[in-house]
Protein backbone atom coordinates (compact mmCIF):
# COMPACT_ATOMS: atom_id res chain seq x y z
CA UNK A 1 0.00 0.00 0.00
CA UNK A 2 2.80 2.42 0.85
CA UNK A 3 4.61 1.72 -2.41
CA UNK A 4 1.47 2.41 -4.43
CA UNK A 5 0.90 5.72 -2.63
CA UNK A 6 4.56 6.69 -3.07
CA UNK A 7 4.33 5.98 -6.79
CA UNK A 8 1.18 8.09 -7.06
CA UNK A 9 2.88 11.02 -5.34
CA UNK A 10 5.92 10.69 -7.60
CA UNK A 11 3.78 10.65 -10.75
CA UNK A 12 1.91 13.76 -9.60
CA UNK A 13 5.22 15.46 -8.77
CA UNK A 14 6.57 14.56 -12.22
CA UNK A 15 3.51 16.02 -13.94
CA UNK A 16 3.70 19.20 -11.87
CA UNK A 17 7.38 19.49 -12.79
CA UNK A 18 6.55 19.07 -16.45
CA UNK A 19 4.03 21.89 -16.24
CA UNK A 20 6.32 24.16 -14.22
CA UNK A 21 9.27 23.70 -16.57
CA UNK A 22 7.37 23.87 -19.87
CA UNK A 23 7.00 26.72 -22.37
CA UNK A 24 3.79 28.54 -21.41
CA UNK A 25 4.73 28.87 -17.75
CA UNK A 26 8.37 29.75 -18.42
CA UNK A 27 7.37 32.46 -20.89
CA UNK A 28 5.86 34.38 -17.96
CA UNK A 29 9.33 34.79 -16.47
CA UNK A 30 11.10 35.71 -19.72
CA UNK A 31 11.55 39.39 -18.82
CA UNK A 32 14.52 41.74 -18.93
CA UNK A 33 15.04 42.02 -15.18
CA UNK A 34 17.24 40.36 -12.61
CA UNK A 35 16.70 38.94 -9.17
CA UNK A 36 19.82 39.04 -6.98
CA UNK A 37 21.88 39.60 -10.14
CA UNK A 38 20.48 36.51 -11.86
CA UNK A 39 18.03 36.73 -14.78
CA UNK A 40 14.50 35.92 -13.57
CA UNK A 41 14.06 33.07 -16.06
CA UNK A 42 17.21 31.27 -14.87
CA UNK A 43 16.29 31.89 -11.24
CA UNK A 44 12.85 30.35 -11.70
CA UNK A 45 14.15 27.33 -13.63
CA UNK A 46 16.76 26.48 -11.02
CA UNK A 47 14.51 27.22 -8.03
CA UNK A 48 11.78 24.98 -9.48
CA UNK A 49 14.39 22.31 -10.15
CA UNK A 50 15.67 22.47 -6.56
CA UNK A 51 12.10 22.33 -5.21
CA UNK A 52 11.34 19.26 -7.33
CA UNK A 53 14.46 17.52 -6.03
CA UNK A 54 13.55 18.44 -2.46
CA UNK A 55 9.99 17.18 -2.77
CA UNK A 56 11.25 13.96 -4.37
CA UNK A 57 13.62 13.45 -1.45
CA UNK A 58 10.78 14.13 1.00
CA UNK A 59 8.45 11.63 -0.69
CA UNK A 60 11.10 8.94 -1.00
CA UNK A 61 12.25 9.28 2.61
CA UNK A 62 8.74 9.43 4.04
CA UNK A 63 7.45 6.37 2.21
CA UNK A 64 10.59 4.24 2.26
CA UNK A 65 10.29 0.84 3.89
CA UNK A 66 12.50 0.44 6.94
CA UNK A 67 13.09 -3.30 6.54
CA UNK A 68 14.96 -3.19 3.22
Amino acid sequence: MKTNRKNQFLVVLFLMGMVALNYPVLSIYNVQSTLAGIPVLYFMVFSNWILLIGFTLLIISRYSSKDV
